[in-house]
């Protein structure tokens, strides 16, 4: 099918149970209008909140988000349904870079760059073969990069919003728990949505009852007695419709609307392991829309990769935030069976309008502290633990050490935010150093093993679509569960009746 032109099955009604619309098919103006709001309900919240943690415009990342989807799918040629979101890929090393005096613009230089890396792959890809990427990035590498992502951020919920208010972050923390695991459905699939809403409401009552601490203007500083969790003097000010620009958010500091990027070595060194996270990401989702539309798309796996890395390259080219394929709205696909491009294109324009509204980027704005914390200790340990995901997926074996030890000391590194300093005025941290590590000195060991008498796996072994969230998280945030292989690795099983991200 071509990107345009839809069908119309079902006589634009709702479809008998068990049957599905296609890519390329639609039901009635009004019902895909409705399937595009839901789409839009369904990224919403990760998509706003990662980009304000970044330091980044939230109505600008939306709105970008919908030019980007827009290009993926033209890309793909309408064959792939998804959203491209806010990546929450992307947030440590973000934070890594500010850490190190880097500004908006330096951010948004290094995550171009690991968009066209991410492009350039797709290329590969498509010309070349997916078994390139799985020689380099096998999943018992790419399962340790996702952990060391996850776990990297573990200070940040707990050492810069938690703090902000303690009680309101673990009443938010047990909503999410209880609201992602317990519901069922689209509600399931909104649970950081939902959370936002049910932190505002606890912080308000908090705020009436105002007898406990709260904090200053900033998240990074200590309590100092009592007083409002919610300031919506931003909100007051900022206009229905207007274009993005700078935000001063009481709980985020500056948001910085449309700028152009710049660029630092240093910089772009600590975002590339995030490219290894989007590229298991796609690839496990476009598994994922494979199993439910029963259609082979592996031949349109790079495309994916060139759509996502085009989109990311795209945003942060005018000031935005990097994208990655949203599995909530894979999710929301699996509930309703509807599988039709023609709800994401809808979803896409409702976002850029969204973009267009300054309002609901100061309401994001001016999240508290203790509610991010509550969300954040959620999402950034579910990032890490989808890299185990991937380990058990796919059956790694721990018991050799040649899996073990590279790997371990990688994560290690990684998590510790270890420094190696090559000068004064060059060096990687963090994540960076952890994925050199681990990624090194497991193929330095695949190569001297079998000179010893060391036998390693095999190197190139299919990777478990599933462990592609990267954000990895609850469903309705950035990435969750897919089909996978059988023992053998030589089919996908199907998907459960509900599985999101």
């Amino acid at each position: 099918m071509s990107a345009w032109g839809w069908k119309l099955v079902y006589d634009g009604k709702t479809p008998p149970p068990g049957a599905v619309v296609r890519p390329g098919e639609r039901l009635s103006g009004l019902r895909m209008l409705g399937l595009g709001a839901q789409h839009v309900v369904a990224m919403f919240g990760a998509t706003f909140v990662f980009p304000a943690i970044m330091g980044l415009n939230p109505n600008l990342a939306v709105l970008m988000s919908g030019v980007a989807t827009i290009l993926f799918l033209l890309i793909v040629k309408g064959r792939i349904p998804s959203y491209l979101g806010t990546s929450a890929s992307f947030v440590a090393a973000v934070a890594a870079i500010r850490a190190q005096g880097g500004d908006s613009k330096q951010v948004t230089g290094a995550i171009l760059v690991a968009g066209l890396i991410l492009a350039a792959v797709g290329v590969i890809v498509h010309f070349g073969g997916a078994h390139y990427v799985r020689a380099v990035l096998p999943p018992v590498v790419t399962g340790a990069v996702v952990m060391l992502i996850g776990f990297n951020l573990a200070g940040v919920a707990t050492s810069v919003y938690f703090p902000s208010e303690q009680w309101i972050g673990l009443l938010t923390t047990l909503f999410v728990l209880v609201c992602a695991t317990l519901l069922r459905g689209f509600v399931g699939r909104i649970a950081i949505f939902l959370a936002l809403v049910f932190g505002y409401l606890i912080s308000w009552i908090a705020d009436r009852i105002n007898d406990v601490p709260a904090c200053s203007k900033t998240v990074t500083t200590a309590c100092t007695g009592t007083g409002h969790r919610i300031d919506w003097s931003g909100v007051k000010s900022a206009h229905w419709i207007g274009l993005p620009k700078d935000i001063s958010s009481p709980t985020f500091g500056l948001l910085s609307g449309p700028h152009l990027p710049a660029f630092k070595w240093a910089f772009i060194l600590l975002v590339i392991p995030s490219v290894i996270a989007l590229l298991a990401e796609n690839s496990g989702h476009v598994k994922a829309v494979s199993e439910m539309t029963r259609e082979d798309l592996d031949p349109y796996l790079g495309r994916a990769f060139i759509g996502d890395g085009v989109g990311t390259a795209i945003a942060s080219l005018v000031g935005g935030s990097p994208t990655t394929t949203y599995a909530e709205n894979i999710g929301v696909m699996a509930a309703t069976r509807i599988y039709s491009t023609l709800a994401y294109y809808i979803a896409a324009v409702v976002a850029i309008l969204f973009g267009f509204c300054p309002k609901f980027g100061a309401v994001v704005a001016a999240t508290p502290g203790g509610v991010l914390g509550g969300i954040t200790l959620v999402l950034y340990g579910m990032i890490g633990l989808l890299g185990a995901k991937i380990w058990v997926e796919n059956r790694v074996d721990f018991g050799n050490p040649i899996n073990l030890v590279p790997l371990a000391a990688g994560i290690i590194a990684g998590i510790g935010n270890l420094a190696i300093k090559f000068s004064d005025t060059f060096s990687i941290t963090g994540i960076a150093a952890g994925t050199l590590i681990a990624l090194i000195g497991y193929h330095l060991v695949h190569i001297l093993g079998p000179r010893v008498g060391v036998t390693p796996e095999p190197a190139d072994a299919p990777i478990d679509p599933t462990h592609t969230g990267t954000v990895p998280v609850p469903a309705g945030t950035a990435q969750e569960a897919g089909p996978g292989y059988d023992p053998q690795g030589t089919r996908w099983d199907p998907p459960p009746p509900e599985t999101g991200r």
